[in-house]
């Protein structure tokens, strides 16, 4: 019985303490990430074939949502780490962009909004590759404030596209949140240049 309870302490010892480590992999924050990673996939494979939006598809892009509030919490409680400074922009861009591209690919942006998505690509993967060439030299680049609102008006223009309500009956939802997504992409993008 002993054994056991010893078992039990140490278990819950090693869940609720991960890792505190900066140079830490195996943390709560990152098993949220990687799972944001590897559900993306499904939700573009969800994503409607033309306008209308999904219910599936709005519950998932909230899901995937809500896991980059989880982990940033996790984060911040359980001690950053490296690894997270690079997996999280990482798991953001993949489900932004994927999502985006897959709307273009499918008719929802079209048109100048498809030139919107190409912007924030071009800026989102060059700024991944300053990240990868900064991470290799063992300088970690944190999102900053204006990153995550940035990050935050891509999704909201996402989650706009796919819902059912706003989809086709209120356009003006997700353009005016592409709107403001492509002007906050500039905007970092030319900070970035001047600051870096």
């Amino acid at each position: 019985m002993r054994s056991a309870q010893t078992s039990s302490q140490s278990v819950h010892r090693w869940i609720f303490t991960m890792a505190t480590n900066s140079n830490a992999i195996r943390t709560w924050a990152n098993a949220v990430t990687v799972s944001r990673l590897l559900v993306s996939p499904l939700f573009f494979a969800i994503i409607p074939d033309g306008p209308g939006g999904s219910w599936a598809a709005t519950g998932l892009w909230f899901v995937l949502c809500v896991s980059d509030v989880v982990d940033g919490q996790l984060a911040r409680k359980h001690g950053t780490t490296k690894s997270g400074a690079f997996l999280d922009p990482l798991a953001d861009k993949v489900a932004v962009l994927g999502s985006m591209f897959v709307l273009v690919e499918r008719g929802m942006f079209s048109g100048l909004f498809a030139w919107f998505v190409g912007i924030i690509a071009a800026r989102e993967i060059a700024i991944s590759l300053y990240r990868v060439f900064a991470g290799a030299k063992g300088v970690s680049m944190p999102a900053s404030r204006t990153a995550k609102i940035k990050t935050l008006s891509q999704q909201v223009a996402v989650g706009f596209a796919v819902l059912p309500w706003t989809a086709t009956d209120a356009p003006i939802t997700w353009k005016v949140s592409l709107w403001i997504a492509v002007g906050l992409t500039i905007l970092r993008a030319c900070s970035t240049a001047f600051v870096r």
